[in-house]
């Protein structure tokens, strides 16, 4: 069973989207009626070799990583909008999440974070994951992700 989210989650997925800028960049790079196809034929192997191309960029290997499961809304009137489950996996914390792609933007929603050192103060815990994300990354973007610029 998932834990509840966090009050703090706005501002994880602030600082997890500052991280995921350019891979979602990548990502919004590849013809949208090719991800569809892939996610509607269930053919998740395609899907995930995109993805490992748009994040070994930027990321070190196996932290961040698809699951093998994503969703398209398609509609007559609209532009779709591209689902796709991923994992950021670091020895601080664990991240499973939402990458949304669109045509004009991309966002992350969080389903479940975990950190390995608890804390009561929601700061510290976008410390920790800002620090994950920057350590995980091959291009230093750690003061990007600082907590302390997490001006809205």
């Amino acid at each position: 069973m998932l834990k509840p989210l966090r009050e703090d989650q706005a501002e994880h997925e602030k600082v997890l989207a500052r991280g995921l800028k350019e891979v979602a960049a990548e990502l919004r790079l590849v013809d949208a009626a090719d991800l569809v196809a892939f996610i509607r034929t269930g053919r998740f192997g395609n899907v995930r070799s995109l993805v490992n191309a748009s994040t070994e960029m930027y990321f070190k290997p196996g932290m961040m990583s698809f699951r093998q499961s994503g969703d398209v809304t398609v509609c007559w009137n609209g532009e779709p909008s591209i689902v796709l489950n991923m994992e950021f996996r670091h020895p601080a914390v664990d991240v499973f999440f939402q990458l949304v792609l669109e045509a004009r933007q991309a966002g992350v929603e969080i389903e479940y974070i975990s950190f390995n050192r608890q804390s009561d103060e929601p700061a510290e815990h976008t410390r920790l994951l800002a620090e994950a994300i920057a350590n995980a990354r091959f291009s230093p973007l750690a003061a990007d992700l600082s907590a302390d610029r997490l001006e809205a």
